[in-house]
Order: structure tokens, then C-alpha cells, then sequence
């Protein structure tokens, strides 16, 4: 998997944890060893800019996901192809103020955030509650086995 992370953030993050739990979300939804991802932090100021320019909303977001190839996720029995995932912007600081809100680490909440981009890179939305339900569940999957993961990886 060619996963490339870029923090362009005033936060320090742990990039080889996101990038960790990058692959691993890959790896659960089958998706080609030979496909390409982009994660990206930027701070506040240029999360606002991406945010009115693509979405047409104001202010700073948490995340936002820029598909290219619109790959769909694999199966067991026919990973994706090779392609062009796409591009997950992030925002430290926005996940931060959540993650104090939700009780966790800023980690934590970016795993959460990765794994959510990811996800609408693969074609999954919430805009629907039938959408949701399915797209939140697979997020939470795949934090649940990648949390498990890390526990048993070595120190």
C-alpha cells in the first residue's frame, strides 16, 4: 500500500500510528496493495479554505476526503484494483476540541477521522440513516480491530 502522510499542522502528531491505522483500514476492506492514498493535516486557516471551496460551508471542518479513481471496497475473493484512493485532509486542531468533547485522546479521534475518510473514500456516505448505520458500523470495526491489533503489537 503506498500511503503518504504530510503534516502540514502546527499540532505534532503520531504520523506512523495514523499511518498504521491507514493501512489496516485498507487491509480490512481489501483494497489493492498497490493502491495509493494521500493524508494530509493542515491547520485551522487552511481547513476553512478547503471547507468553502469544496463544500460550500463555512468555517474549519474535522475532515474531508477527495476520492480520484472511485474505488469500491474488495472482497476476500476480488480485492480492488490498483488505483488512485484519493486524498484525506485532517485537522488537528478541530480533533482536538472533539476529542476533549468526546472523553478520548486527539489520537484517538484522528484514527477515528482517518478511518471516516477512508470510508467515504471507498463510496460510503451518511447521508441516509440506513447509509449511516452501515458506514458507522464499519467504522467502528475497524477501530476495534485496530485497536486490537496495537495491543499486540511489540514495543
Amino acid at each position: 500500500m503506498s500511503i503518504e502522510i504530510n503534516n502540514e499542522s502546527a499540532i505534532p502528531v503520531d504520523e506512523a500510528a495514523i499511518l498504521r491505522l491507514a493501512a489496516f483500514a485498507l487491509d480490512t476492506m481489501h483494497v489493492h496493495a498497490d493502491a495509493e492514498l494521500a493524508i494530509v493535516l493542515v491547520d485551522e486557516g487552511a481547513m476553512e479554505q478547503l471547507h468553502v471551496q469544496w463544500m460550500d460551508e463555512p468555517g474549519p471542518t474535522d475532515v474531508l476526503s477527495f476520492p480520484m479513481d472511485e474505488l469500491r471496497p474488495g472482497t476476500e475473493d476480488a480485492i480492488t484494483p490498483p488505483g488512485l484512493l484519493g486524498d484525506i485532509v485532517l485537522c488537528p486542531q478541530v480533533a482536538q476540541g472533539q476529542a476533549e468533547t468526546a472523553g478520548h485522546s486527539t489520537l484517538d479521534e484522528l484514527f477515528l477521522l482517518t478511518a471516516h475518510g477512508i470510508l467515504h473514500l471507498l463510496g460510503f456516505d451518511h447521508a441516509e440513516p440506513e447509509e449511516e448505520k452501515e458506514m458507522f458500523g464499519i467504522q467502528r470495526d475497524i477501530l476495534i480491530g485496530f485497536s486490537m491489533q496495537e495491543r499486540r503489537r511489540p514495543r
